[in-house]
């Protein structure tokens, strides 16, 4: 064997030791994450909402639903090491609660606010949907559930809500979010959790969809969202744009900065949305530093308005018209 194959094959098994190093690494730092936050709950104190925080809390005096009475419908719980939510289902009338930064994970009894219409629950403890019972909120709109330990989107639900943020959680897989539980829902935020596909959103009224900060390697079911405006990916594993789907007539705005997408041929995806993309981000991509970049994603969309930020001149859709017209006479570009 010659000293070049002898060094060869050291060099590959020396990356492949490193490789698995690196997955034992990160096991154990999620091991460790998973302890600490064990640990965490263990040292919470069981804290119970009180009459005394409520009257400090309670804002915004309105007519009640019958207009015969009136009740204040703002409550701010904000920063009280809450554990326990018990006494607030005998407050009927609010409809705008703050509880961000408690200590809790059981919701349910929020489910007797039968008028709330704003929840704002960020930096608690909360893991799940189930037997929560936000479905029976049959007004509520706008929902914050934002860096909880959620893991699952199993069981959410909410006939009236348009906005759902559940920013850095722990949800690796998306189930449970059909049109059947969230009709009205134009709003989804998922940013900063630990996906892997798009794969398990069937909400064909979706506006707006982010998506950033995953580590979302394929593009799975857009085809369904047909109303979807906005899709935001940023700082993902995308290596390629397969799944960008036709079915998406309404798409406006894709931003893509910071994957791995290499190929000139990931942007025969992108025709799909060519009609109707106006604003497109691919910076920090490998594709991107590419010679005639922008010039080649013209050719492919040419009524984009805007590329990484910065405006199409009319210098260059002309000159990206008259090269898609070179490129039809000549048998394509190749990409």
């Amino acid at each position: 064997m010659s000293d070049v194959e002898e060094d060869d094959i050291a060099h590959g098994e020396s990356e492949g030791e490193e490789a698995m190093k690196d997955e034992e690494g990160e096991k154990e730092e999620e091991e460790e994450e998973e302890e600490a936050a064990s640990e965490q709950e263990e040292q919470v104190e069981a804290c119970s909402l009180t009459k005394e925080m409520i009257e400090q809390g309670l804002s915004l005096l309105c007519r009640t639903g019958n207009g015969l009475a009136h009740a204040f419908v703002r409550l701010d719980l904000k920063d009280r090491r809450l554990t326990d939510l018990t006494l607030i289902s005998s407050f009927v009338h609010l409809r705008f609660l703050d509880l961000s930064s408690n200590c809790l994970s059981d919701l349910s009894p929020i489910a007797a606010l039968a008028e709330l219409l704003w929840l704002k629950v960020d930096g608690n403890l909360v893991q799940g949907f189930k037997g929560q019972n936000l479905g029976q909120l049959t007004y509520l709109q706008w929902l914050s559930l934002a860096l909880n330990r959620i893991c699952d989107t199993e069981g959410m639900g909410g006939a009236a809500l348009e906005s759902l943020n559940l920013i850095g959680n722990n949800i690796q897989r998306i189930s449970g979010l059909e049109y059947g539980r969230l009709t009205n829902l134009v709003t989804l935020e998922l940013r900063g959790n630990r996906l892997e596909s798009t794969d398990g959103i069937y909400l064909p009224n979706l506006r707006k969809l982010y998506l950033a900060q995953n580590g979302i390697k394929r593009l799975e079911g857009l085809d369904r969202l047909e109303h979807l405006t906005t899709l935001h990916l940023r700082d993902n594993q995308l290596e390629t744009l397969d799944g960008i789907s036709p079915n998406m007539k309404a798409l406006q705005y894709l931003n893509i900065r910071g994957n791995r997408v290499s190929s000139q041929r990931a942007l025969h995806s992108l025709g799909e949305v060519a009609g109707t993309l106006r604003a497109l981000v691919l910076m920090e991509n490998p594709v991107a530093d590419g010679e005639d970049y922008r010039l080649l994603v013209l050719t492919r969309l040419p009524a984009l308005e805007r590329l990484d930020k910065e405006e199409v001149s009319p210098d260059e859709r002309a000159e990206a018209k008259e090269r898609l017209g070179v490129s039809g006479k000549e048998g394509g570009w190749g990409i």
